[in-house]
């Protein structure tokens, strides 16, 4: 590179241009759409949030209630809206003042849904330390670990 009287200035501007188009492409991974290529894990946190919401087994909740189970996905507000927007979309949930009704009756099966492993975990829901912990497998993906209680929770089979 050829240098002026400031030493390695013409260095230093390509070298901070090739830092920024870095910057720009890893900034850019979680929020592509889908269409421009491979799925990424935006797409798949939505695909898993939409997998989820099919299985709710209520028949309605409140909005608060729906983002809890949401954000055993994802806690980017962005996602969460776009998880909504697109439920409603495709007809997975109706939305009217802040209360959410599940168009889908296909609920969890605890005997063929549920899977438990053995390890150290942390539930995705609360947070507390687990020796066994429980994944919902969705046609999306499988969900967790929970625990004992978080599991019933998230699938509607009990309420706090």
């Amino acid at each position: 590179m050829a240098r002026d009287g400031s030493g390695n200035e013409h260095e230093h501007e390509h070298e901070h241009e090739r830092e920024r188009e870095q910057r720009e492409r890893t900034d850019n991974t979680e929020t592509e759409p889908q269409h421009r290529g491979q799925p990424n894990s935006h797409d798949e946190r939505v695909e898993l949030g939409l997998a989820l919401l099919e299985r709710l087994e209520h028949d309605s909740l409140s909005l608060a209630d729906v983002v809890d189970r949401i954000e055993t996905v994802t806690t980017d507000p962005t996602i969460t809206r776009t998880i909504l927007d697109e439920a409603e979309l495709r007809g997975i949930i109706d939305r009217e003042d802040g209360i959410v009704r599940p168009k889908s009756r296909q609920y969890v099966r605890f005997e063929q849904d549920v899977i438990t492993k053995d390890g150290e975990f942390s539930c995705r829901r609360c947070g507390c330390g687990l020796s066994t912990g429980y994944f919902i497998t969705l046609d999306a993906g499988e969900l967790g670990p929970f625990g004992s209680s978080c599991i019933r929770k998230v699938t509607g089979r009990e309420t706090d």
